[in-house]
């Protein structure tokens, strides 16, 4: 009886949410997702995340810096997109399908990359930098990298915009920056065994492919 009572007030405290948490999730997993997509392709800025994590040497610090210029340039992009669109109607089709296009092309790479294989990513064993030294290379891996800024202010605000919600979508895609970058920074003597071989670095250039053109299609088909 007391059971049944206790479930009784727990579900008159909580209410009928099914549907508001049906729309928050329907913008904010695909931000999530999208982010965690697009952050995982082997780069300088993960290699150095998992040097780092490796090494042991600043992992919290390389990882916290690393994590918040991804979400300032994500605000920018969702907060950005949002006035362009709303003063410019035509801009908001015009990256819409520009985004859907350089969505198609980035899947088809990391499906080449996935049948070719020979991608590696294997940190070097070099003694451990100055905080301040460290730092500054985390940051000129991000800010002096062309391809965040298409990543995250232009491909990440434009779809934002296809999607009830921004601020959600946009909370996802930052959720997922912190968590790919302390999980890659800390779990980093676990990752490197696996991701010092082609065969795993195939499979998730696979698993990318298809997350990319799932994205796509959704861009392209209303």
């Amino acid at each position: 009886m007391a059971c049944k009572d206790l479930s009784a007030f727990l579900s008159a405290c909580s209410g009928p949410q099914t549907p508001f948490k049906a729309f928050e999730m329907a913008s904010f997993l695909p931000g999530f997702f999208l982010s965690l997509s697009l952050i995982v392709a082997i780069g300088a800025q993960n290699a150095f995340v998992l040097r780092q994590g490796l090494r042991r040497a600043h992992v919290f610090w390389v990882c916290l810096i690393c994590a918040l210029c991804d979400a300032i340039l994500i605000v920018c992009g969702v907060a950005g997109f949002g006035a362009l669109a709303g003063a410019v109607p035509w801009f908001e089709p015009v990256m819409r399908y520009g985004g859907a296009a350089f969505l198609l092309w980035y899947g088809w790479r990391n499906a080449r990359s996935a049948w070719q294989g020979g991608a590696t990513l294997v940190p070097d064993g070099d003694g451990a930098q100055p905080l301040r030294d460290a730092l500054l290379t985390v940051l000129a891996l991000t800010w002096l990298n062309p391809h965040v800024y298409l990543d995250t202010v232009v491909l990440i605000g434009s779809i934002s915009a296809q999607y009830d919600s921004r601020l959600l979508f946009g909370m996802g895609a930052v959720l997922a920056s912190f968590v790919f970058f302390f999980a890659l920074g800390y779990g980093a003597r676990l990752l490197a065994p696996i991701f010092a071989t082609a065969r795993a670095w195939r499979i998730l250039d696979g698993i990318i492919a298809l997350t990319m053109w799932a994205i796509a299609m959704k861009l392209l088909l209303p």
